[in-house]
């Protein structure tokens, strides 16, 4: 490829990246009109999010087409928690797409400056780069969802106790969801904030708890919602539920905390296998070969 080239490409390159700067920039100053009415209102909570640029916007929705699993996202998106649309969580692979494409392109272009023999290689490399940006955004909701639900599992005892409590002291399902809610923090407080919601718009309690079980992926979790349900149907006591659930929970992670000991002692016995024991065995018969060998004729 020629000086001139080299340069149109490097031209491109720029303008496109101005370009997305710039509508960026303007969607940020400007904001949606929602967001600039619903400032001004005292009573309404929440602000209206601001959308993202037309051509992103439109480049998430040709991503969404050809990878489809809009379902799973929105499930994902669900189990960790995270307030984002489908639409969104593509607007930010699309995102990720782009800054890989950028960061591979320029170090192709520096490559292909010193051997114009590898462009298609380079270029190969640089679909490759701008694909396992959206995948690796996938990736990172996975993550994050894992994550979420290790936080929801490890405040399940504390939160079922305090249920417990509350209701032993008197009082109902819902104001001892609401006493709970007020005083704790944590992951598993939050899911139960968006359960409360539900069961203030005018939701049956226990139709709100089996919503969560159906939502949630953890399967303790479920069955303590699952629990709280059918207790409030069939008038079970529920503070001996919830310490029931509390126990179980508690035997879990007591059998979680176990296999993991048993695993992580066999991975310690790797390097004693592999590195020490023979390095030992070195040092105990070196001495002896070495003397055999100045005593042998």
């Amino acid at each position: 490829m020629t000086t001139g080239g080299w340069g149109a490409l490097l031209g491109a390159l720029a303008g496109a990246g101005a370009w997305l700067v710039a509508m960026r920039v303007v969607a940020v100053r400007r904001g949606h009109f929602e967001a600039r009415v619903l400032r001004h209102l005292t009573d309404v909570p929440d602000v209206a999010p601001v959308r993202p640029t037309v051509g992103v916007q439109s480049a998430a929705v040709l991503l969404d087409r050809v990878l489809g699993g809009t379902a799973s996202v929105r499930r994902r998106l669900e189990r960790a928690g995270s307030p984002m649309t489908v639409a969104e969580f593509r607007a930010e692979q699309v995102t990720w797409a782009v800054v890989a494409f950028c960061v591979a392109s320029a170090g192709a272009v520096l490559v292909a400056l010193n051997s114009t023999g590898r462009l298609l290689p380079l270029l190969v490399l640089v679909v490759v780069a701008a694909v396992l940006g959206a995948l690796l955004r996938e990736n990172r909701l996975t993550a994050q969802v894992r994550a979420h639900e290790r936080q929801v599992l490890a405040g399940l005892p504390a939160v079922a106790e305090l249920l417990a409590l509350s209701v032993a002291a008197g009082e109902g399902p819902v104001g001892a969801l609401e006493r709970v809610v007020a005083r704790s923090a944590g992951a598993l407080s939050r899911e139960l904030e968006e359960v409360l919601a539900a069961v203030r718009t005018g939701t049956p309690v226990a139709t709100a708890f089996d919503g969560y079980a159906r939502r949630t992926g953890v399967p303790a979790v479920a069955r303590f919602a699952s629990g709280i349900a059918v207790a409030i149907e069939r008038g079970t006591p529920l503070a001996d539920v919830l310490h029931a659930q509390a126990g179980d929970v508690r035997e879990a992670h007591r059998r979680a905390l176990i296999e993991t000991g048993a695993r992580r002692e066999v991975a310690m016995m790797v390097p004693v296998v592999f590195f020490v024991l023979p390095t030992t065995v070195m040092f105990a018969f070196w001495p002896g070969v070495v003397g055999l060998r100045l005593v042998t004729p």
